[in-house]
């Protein structure tokens, strides 16, 4: 795929501190109607997506924005303020700005529980959600994993040291190129001095640790109201995912799309073309009518 640069959008997002700065990537016609929004995970950041976004700026405008605290959006006052209320709040915030009546929604892990709590919502713009290797409960030892990914240096003496640390952190996305990896590493750090930092606030990684005293996190009550065609998408290997709760949102809804990839945990990468043909196709594919059963009765079930 021939390299091409996205377009960068800057916006407002407001909370208990006051303003924060906002950014995100955008690729495709900025006129095309049809939209998808690429939400990343909770290291992650919105270039995470320039593979996928790429593709599918062929067919669609593609939005991937960075949360707050990573990327180039702004950082908050306080470490207690990173939470998913917050997040919500400045991903609502660009779906005004886009003024879109429906989008479709492409999260890996964190950006898929959020697309899922935003799927979830009354008359919720979301047309197709695609949850990748996320779902509606995280264990325990999901979450140390997550938590301990996150550990770092406060600074890196080279660019190829924070490749070689990505290379270890990012070891279960699967097979990736090594251009790729130096994308990663690029882009996924800021450079501070003569020295190079990882691109989000160290708050994050402070407030990763979950609290013992709780299985995992739930959001069983969620998932049960979301009626828009939905693509799970999990690693073979993925122990965020666990295979048993993938089944059970089948349970819950027996028209969701269920995709295991092969040689990757968590997360899988979504930078090449089997994955890329894998998601574009569940976009494009038309309404089948099991899904708009299901709708019907998850909407019977919310009434």
């Amino acid at each position: 795929m021939a390299a091409q640069a996205p377009r960068h959008e800057r916006f407002l997002g407001l909370g208990p501190s006051g303003f924060h700065r906002l950014h995100a990537t955008s690729w495709g016609d900025p006129e095309n109607p049809r939209v998808v929004l690429c939400a990343h995970g909770y290291s992650g950041n919105a270039r995470d997506f320039d593979y996928l976004a790429q593709g599918l700026a062929r067919d669609y405008r593609v939005i991937c924005p960075d949360v707050v605290g990573r990327g180039e959006s702004g950082w908050l006052a306080s470490p207690l303020e990173y939470n998913f209320p917050q997040f919500l709040a400045d991903l609502n915030a660009l779906l005004a700005r886009l003024d879109v009546h429906e989008i479709d929604w492409i999260g890996t892990s964190m950006g898929g529980l959020l697309g899922m709590l935003v799927a979830a919502q009354p008359n919720t713009p979301i047309r197709r959600l695609v949850m990748n290797d996320v779902g509606a409960f995280l264990p325990m030892p999901a979450l140390q994993y997550i938590a301990r990914n996150l550990q770092a240096p406060a600074t890196f003496r080279s660019l190829a040291a924070v490749e070689a640390h990505m290379r270890k952190t990012h070891r279960e996305w699967g097979e990736i190129s090594d251009a790729q990896w130096r994308e990663i590493a690029i882009h996924g750090s800021r450079k501070a001095g003569a020295r190079f930092r990882l691109h989000f606030d160290p708050a994050l990684a402070r407030i990763a640790n979950p609290l013992p005293i709780t299985p995992g996190l739930y959001f069983w009550d969620a998932w049960k109201h979301v009626a828009c065609p939905t693509l799970l998408l999990r690693g073979e290997d993925s122990t965020v995912f666990p295979k048993m709760v993938a089944e059970s949102m089948k349970l819950h809804h027996p028209a969701v799309v269920l995709e295991e990839i092969r040689g990757c945990g968590h997360a899988p990468s979504l930078m090449n073309a089997e994955q890329a043909a894998l998601v574009g196709g569940f976009l494009d594919a038309p309404v089948d009518w099991r899904h708009e059963t299901a709708a019907a009765a998850v909407a019977g079930s919310a009434d």
